[in-house]
């Protein structure tokens, strides 16, 4: 069996199909003891299906019930909840039966180390071995755990959690509600370089990081302070694991940024940008809003807002999708210019025949 969640007690079909205000198709008593995918799932779980390629992973699936779309056809001879929205359906199913969240921290682990010009609010939490340096402030209720530091004159918001081993940098500033997965480093120095007499001689980065509200950043993800200025990630931003966005990016409110996706320095976005998976920037380019830049793409221009752009170097989608087209088509056209010339060869030899003959 796949991976699945089971810890609450068991709940019948019926119950579930009203949690999520769907209607319930077949045994509406069976129970459901978790959830799974359509491979991993067994008899006493409950799966989803919402996208037509995974109809045949759907009517092969061990699952008691599954949840399906209004428009799903057949009965997948499966009992069904059937709901407009599936997917989200089926994640409030999966917390029904989530376990338990780990329990806040309480006040500060005896191995912490905290200065006392460092400010803490009412309910901040500090595991084990965590290090808080002068003049930092931290809001009511923010967590942060073990191994993390937090350096001198940081200020970091209410109700944020940092996840253990988190990196911020002197002076940088965290709002409220933020999360920092482990290992993320924010405010280490942007790469910045001079030549001089054939050595490279470094450049201070004396900026900051700025995190705005409801941001959430992602495990091992590296946000570099600027150069003067700031690093900008704009409120409710959702950058995943492995990103790297360099000093003096802005990163707009709302926007997305896939895993192992690197902005080069002074890249900024608007609101409501999609940054996929292993997309790379060249630096001082501006993404507009709503753009959508799809995986492995590697951006080298300026993208107007709402456009979708995919390739390397990327072009509007429909160009690049052009282009491609034409290059699957190259190795039957090189067949076909390798038989006309083929062709052309025998005439080309009497013709020269005739000419000698002459």
């Amino acid at each position: 069996m796949g991976d699945h969640l089971s810890m609450s007690s068991p709940r019948s079909l019926g119950e579930l199909a009203e949690v999520v205000g769907g209607t319930c198709e077949g045994n509406s008593s069976v129970l459901i003891h978790g959830v799974a995918d359509l491979e991993g799932a067994g008899p006493r779980e409950i799966s989803f299906f919402a996208h037509p390629r995974y109809e045949a992973a759907a009517r092969k699936t061990a699952a008691g019930a599954l949840v399906v779309g209004v428009q799903a056809a057949g009965d997948f001879g499966k009992n069904r909840i059937r709901v407009a929205d599936p997917s989200g359906a089926f994640s409030k199913i999966a917390l029904l039966f989530a376990p338990p969240a780990s329990p806040p921290i309480v006040g500060s682990h005896p191995s912490a180390i905290v200065s006392p010009q460092a400010k803490l609010g009412d309910g901040v939490g500090l595991g084990p071995y965590v290090v808080v340096e002068e003049g930092a402030e931290i809001g009511n209720g923010t967590q942060i755990g073990a191994g993390s530091y937090i350096g001198r004159h940081v200020k970091i918001g209410a109700g944020c959690v940092f996840h253990p081993r988190v990196y911020v940098g002197e002076r940088c500033c965290v709002g409220n509600r933020v999360v920092l997965h482990a290992g993320a480093v924010v405010g280490a120095d942007g790469f910045g370089y001079e030549m001089k007499e054939g050595k490279h001689v470094k450049i201070p980065q004396l900026g900051i990081v700025q995190i705005d509200d409801e941001a959430e950043i992602g495990a091992n993800t590296t946000i570099d302070r600027g150069r003067f200025a700031r690093t900008h990630i704009g409120e409710g931003a959702k950058i995943d694991n492995l990103v790297m966005i360099a000093h003096n990016c802005v990163v707009g409110p709302h926007s997305v940024i896939v895993a192992q996706s690197g902005l080069s320095g002074s890249t900024t976005t608007g609101h409501h940008v999609v940054i996929a998976g292993h997309v790379g920037t060249v630096g001082h380019v501006h993404l507009g809003d709503g753009v959508i830049i799809t995986a492995k793409s590697g951006v080298t221009k300026d993208v107007p807002a709402g456009q979708t752009w995919r390739g390397a170097p990327a072009r509007p989608i429909k160009e690049q999708m052009a282009m491609e087209a034409h290059i699957q088509q190259l190795p039957q056209l090189a067949r076909r210019l390798k038989a006309l010339e083929e062709k052309k060869r025998p005439s080309e030899a009497r013709a020269s025949s005739k000419s000698k003959k002459k």
